[in-house]
């Protein structure tokens, strides 16, 4: 190696400081992407890749790769992407991609859409709980078979933000590396900007709680380009953004670590109002103040409730015949045991 390799090199590992992978072997992540449904999650994914491809709806669990070299000569990386269809309508489908043997090398991204704020909490609140249980579980079960893994995956989290930082010991990092992103700006940019503000201000501080990275972005290709940053430096180990924007009226983009609870201020609520509500965490002080502006839709609402099974896409008819006819049998299968249970005579002792 020349003087220019090794101090390259020596960049890299102080940049990154928790990348094991040796220099030669092949770095190997996977991003799961969730939010609301129809906000643009594939629309990124596709832009990430560098596909030219028209977006299709997302049915359930869908899967892609992408693969890079990060440098001349070397095995080209891997990196898994993974998204979940249905909004909030299919939680249970988080656990696949989400396992033990990955959970090292696991990032998630959160797509929530700017155009529709009476859905935003309700829908960030639901994928990040559901999903901070799957891996908290997986974490309680590696603290008993290897331990070490499971302090570093916390101690991970925390480096997020350094030692001396004033909410270092205020925030509740996600147990594994979270980007949170903004989509539809182009319609949100035309809400009024007191709307603007209390929205922008309210992901800023989810996000900083969280330890997570924000950034707002649209079907612009420079909106587009910033998302990438954050989801390239997850993927495939690009160097991290140091810009930050944090004016609302304009697309915001802070990388994790780079706010502050100073900065952000107060929820935009009078001190009468915040006064008035009973809240036993900060976060959930924020919710009462964002959910007095923008009442949520019920997480009922929420639910993709049509059946795959029925729609004309995926007809086929031997199978659709078939099914039909499973379908009288069983109805008729109830029919008979209903009977049957009434007709049976029951000792009243």
């Amino acid at each position: 190696d020349t003087l220019w390799d090794l101090a390259i090199a020596e960049v890299e590992k102080r940049e990154n400081p928790d990348d094991d992978v040796k220099q030669g072997q092949v770095w190997e992540k996977s991003i799961l992407f969730l939010g609301n449904k129809n906000g643009g999650k594939t629309t990124i994914i596709l832009r990430c890749l560098e596909r030219e491809e028209t977006p299709k709806p997302t049915l359930a669990l869908e899967y892609t790769f992408g693969r890079r070299a990060r440098r001349h000569n070397t095995p080209k990386d891997i990196a898994h992407f993974w998204e979940l269809g249905g909004g909030t309508s299919l939680l249970e489908l988080i656990q696949i991609p989400i396992t033990s043997h990955n959970i090292r090398s696991f990032a998630v991204v959160l797509v929530l859409d700017l155009s529709k704020p009476n859905e935003l909490w309700t829908t960030m609140e639901n994928l990040l709980q559901v999903t901070r249980n799957h891996v908290n579980k997986i974490l309680a079960k590696l603290e008993k078979t290897n331990p070490e893994v499971a302090a570093e995956l916390k101690q991970r989290m925390r480096n997020n933000l350094q030692r001396d930082h004033p909410d270092y010991e205020l925030v509740d990092p996600f147990p594994i590396p979270l980007v949170i992103i903004g989509s539809k700006y182009d319609i949100f940019h035309e809400f009024d900007s007191e709307l603007r503000k209390i929205i922008s201000k309210t992901l800023r501080f989810v996000s900083h709680y969280y330890g997570a990275s924000l950034v707002f972005t649209s079907k612009s290709e420079a909106l587009l380009l910033k998302a990438r940053v954050l989801i390239n430096h997850l993927a495939f180990g690009y160097d991290k953004s140091k810009s930050v924007s944090v004016d609302p009226s304009k697309p915001l983009f802070i990388p994790a670590g780079l706010d502050s609870l100073s900065q952000i201020g107060p929820p935009p609520a009078s001190d009468s109002d915040i006064g008035k509500m009973r809240a036993n965490t900060p976060l959930e002080l924020w919710k009462k103040v964002f959910e007095k502006t923008f009442p949520p839709k019920s997480f009922c609402d929420l639910q993709d409730i049509k059946d795959p099974a029925q729609d004309v896409q995926y007809a086929e008819y031997e199978v659709d015949v078939m099914r039909a006819q499973k379908n009288q049998e069983l109805e008729q299968y109830k029919r008979n045991a209903s009977k049957s249970w009434k007709e049976m005579d029951f000792d009243s002792d």
